[in-house]
């Protein structure tokens, strides 16, 4: 058997570089930048209010409190959107609302809660001012100039924002992979159909295709595929030409019937390795027309780890993401977790807890292969090494899906 680490890391070695391209900013979440990018102007372009209330100079409201309010002369009013037209002079003030600019003259603005208006053309302020109190200054955000997002950065819905605020409407970026998901196996139907004795419903192509969204890659449904080799080579070679990454699941292992090892064991390309882990031991890998194929165990829970050992992290790297796999954390266990000395390192599915600054664990069901309620309510899987496993009490490792 082979190490998780020397799969992947054979794996990580044979993709090809991410590709970039140049998208439009709303269809850019979740891709990683190719390279910098620079302001080419201030964020907010000029100082504003950031309070409703009113714009006068500080030294006018001097020892303002409750009991003593300073009586300043209102000279007007200003919207945010629309330009100032009046200077605010000695014992003046202007009426400003959030966003709008500051006017000439004025240095700090009074939120409007210390003051009260005194007839139509008076306020009274009812708290002393300090120089920029409540001004936002132009570039206090984003400075002309400055490099705003590294190459790299992966960019979520607030960079987008910060973009939107910067008048970029395109960015460079490595581009979305569209991989194509296909399950194999005649045993295999999908929807509320008849089950016949021996048949299951599909539940791994779903399953597999969400993973492969929630990656950050467009999912491409390439169907089932039956227990024949000429119909499993020909999906492939057309899901090879249309697609960047292509996963498919169950026909790896030894049997007779594992049609895709021997598809890809003919088209000259396969790498087979049976990893030392439990569950997804058997994995096939190939790389064909520079696409890689991922050939995943059938079992859901195994198709579903191996996804996150390998294809994820793969399709990560291929688009340019310099964190490829799921965080790792140190946790606490709150039941025992047993196993059985075998060689392999056992990926339990686990729900997680935070609490009082740490991490604390629970297996989630039945860890059986085909258990895939247990996957579907676990948060993490538990990392044991090969050994007896761990006790009530016990550190250990794992890896947070959610």
């Amino acid at each position: 058997m082979f190490s998780l680490d020397e799969v992947r890391d054979e794996i990580l070695g044979a993709l090809p570089a991410p590709v970039a391209a140049l998208v439009p900013r709303a269809e850019a979440v979740g891709l990683a930048l190719a390279e910098a990018i620079a302001a080419d102007e201030p964020v907010p372009p000029f100082a504003n209010t950031a309070m409703d209330g009113y714009a006068l100079r500080a030294a006018d409201t001097e020892g303002a409190s409750d009991d003593t309010p300073v009586r300043l002369r209102m000279v007007g009013e200003l919207a945010a959107g629309h330009a100032p037209t009046l200077p605010v002079g000695p014992g003046e003030a202007i009426r400003i609302m959030t966003g709008a600019p500051i006017p000439e003259g004025a240095d700090a603005i009074v939120m409007v809660e210390r003051t009260a208006r005194d007839g139509d053309d008076a306020v009274l302020v009812r708290a002393s001012a300090g120089v920029g109190d409540h001004v936002r200054g132009a570039g206090g955000d984003v400075a002309a100039g400055q490099e705003v997002f590294a190459a790299g950065t992966v960019l979520a819905p607030a960079h987008l924002g910060v973009l939107a605020s910067l008048g970029v409407e395109q960015v460079r970026v490595f581009r979305r992979l569209r991989v194509g998901v296909m399950s194999t196996g005649d045993e295999l139907r999908e929807g509320p159909v008849a089950l016949a004795p021996g048949q299951i419903r599909d539940s791994n192509r779903p399953m597999l295709l969400a993973l492969v969204a929630e990656a950050g890659c467009l999912a491409v449904d390439l169907g089932i595929g039956h227990d024949d080799e000429a119909f499993v080579q020909r999906a492939i070679e057309n899901a090879v030409a249309t697609c960047d990454a292509v996963i498919t699941s169950g026909g790896v292992s030894v049997g007779d019937y594992d049609v895709v090892k021997a598809v890809l064991d003919r088209m000259g390309a396969l790498r087979w390795w049976q990893v030392a882990i439990k569950p997804a031991k058997p994995l096939a890998f190939a790389r064909l027309r520079e696409t890689p194929v991922f050939g995943l165990p059938g079992n859901p829970v195994s198709s579903h780890v191996s996804f996150e050992l390998f294809a994820r992290p793969a399709l990560r790297k291929m688009m340019g993401h310099a964190a490829c796999s799921r965080p790792t954390v140190d946790a606490v266990a709150d039941a025992p977790l047993p196993r059985r000395p075998d060689g392999k390192t056992h990926f339990d599915r686990v729900r997680v807890r935070y609490e009082d600054g740490r991490y604390f664990v629970v297996r989630s069901g039945a860890q059986a292969s085909n258990a895939l309620a247990a996957m579907a309510d676990a948060d993490g899987l538990a990392i044991l090494p090969d050994g007896d496993g761990c006790d009530t009490g016990d550190s250990l490792r794992v890896m947070l899906l959610r």
